[in-house]
């Protein structure tokens, strides 16, 4: 789907106008969207513009991190914006220039629809130009960041009620899922700021140095949702380290108790075996009540032994 707007030098607007006739039109400045387009729409951006073959390429072909290109007349940008399902990047392609800005995604977006909505509907912001279009993109992308990493962190806060009710193993699996999750986001929340300071401080992009206000807000966003990302981190960090010493004491004392019972059985063993050889003489072994009396031994060696390792504090868990 296309979808276009322009704002004419004689105030007027225009929506979905045809492309054919875009020089036909006396535009102060015009956006138009490719959002999820067919092949032949994609002609249409070969096509009706002279743009350079390699930013058609990186902008068709190839999912690249967050970068800047500058060429004759405008300028090529590459965001990521964040797929709140699998956390992964998509890539969004902006073309600038001072009458212009086109952009083009592969999927449809509910960023760019908000920012297409604020755009069309602030008309008190058109005299700006593109650079109003851009900073609204580059807004509602750093927005939904937001969400997904206010998810993470409520999922954090109910970590320590799950520890009576399931195992060490499946809260760690989730703790290094959650772990996971954290880098996919700090990567392209990382890269998208290196992207806004490149931006803030190029020569070559003076309307964007013109209204760094807006985009100095965009990047202080940035930097909070870092510091969140940073802060989940080391309560992952924390919650792993926790975990694993509960589950090695948990080890340890199971293991002791093991060994305690062991131990206990050691010289009922031993008894058990001494008397268990088929020798014919051997001391006590025609007495009537011998083996009810070796019996009684050892449950007396056994009871004694468990008493003591009992007062001990062995059995303690």
């Amino acid at each position: 789907m296309i979808r276009t707007f322009g704002f004419g030098k004689d105030s007027e607007v225009y929506f979905n106008f045809n492309l054919n006739s875009l020089r036909d039109h006396n535009f102060q400045w015009y956006w138009i969207d490719f959002d999820n387009p067919s092949e032949p729409e994609i002609e249409i951006l070969r096509k009706s513009f002279d743009f350079h073959p390699l930013s058609i390429e990186d902008c068709i072909y190839s999912l690249n991190k967050p970068k800047v290109d500058y060429y004759e007349g405008y300028s090529f940008l590459i965001l990521n914006a964040l797929k709140s399902d699998t956390l992964d990047p998509t890539e969004i392609s902006l073309f600038i220039a001072q009458n212009y800005i086109i952009s083009f995604h592969a999927e449809s977006l509910g960023e760019i629809d908000e920012a297409w909505e604020r755009v069309t509907g602030d008309r008190s912001k058109w005299d700006i130009g593109p650079i109003f279009a851009a900073y609204q993109i580059f807004d509602k992308i750093v927005d939904q960041f937001f969400p997904a990493v206010n998810i993470i962190e409520d999922k954090l806060d109910g970590f320590d009620s799950k520890l009576d009710n399931k195992s060490i193993h499946k809260l760690l699996d989730k703790v290094f899922q959650i772990r996971g999750d954290l880098l996919k986001i700090r990567r392209i929340v990382s890269s998208m700021g290196d992207l806004l300071y490149r931006i803030l401080n190029s020569a070559r992009l003076p309307d964007f140095k013109d209204h760094k206000i807006y985009f100095s807000d965009i990047n202080d966003h940035l930097l909070k949702l870092s510091d969140m990302i940073e802060s989940s981190r080391e309560i992952t960090s924390d919650l792993r380290d926790s975990y694993l010493s509960i589950n090695s004491n948990r080890m340890n004392t199971n293991m002791m108790v093991l060994t305690v019972i062991t131990t206990i059985f050691i010289p009922l063993s031993f008894v058990a075996g001494i008397y268990g050889m088929n020798f014919e003489y051997m001391p006590e072994l025609k007495w009537k009540y011998g083996y009810f009396i070796v019996l009684g031994i050892m449950t007396l060696i056994g009871i004694s032994m468990f008493l003591w390792f009992k007062r001990k504090g062995w059995f303690d868990t």
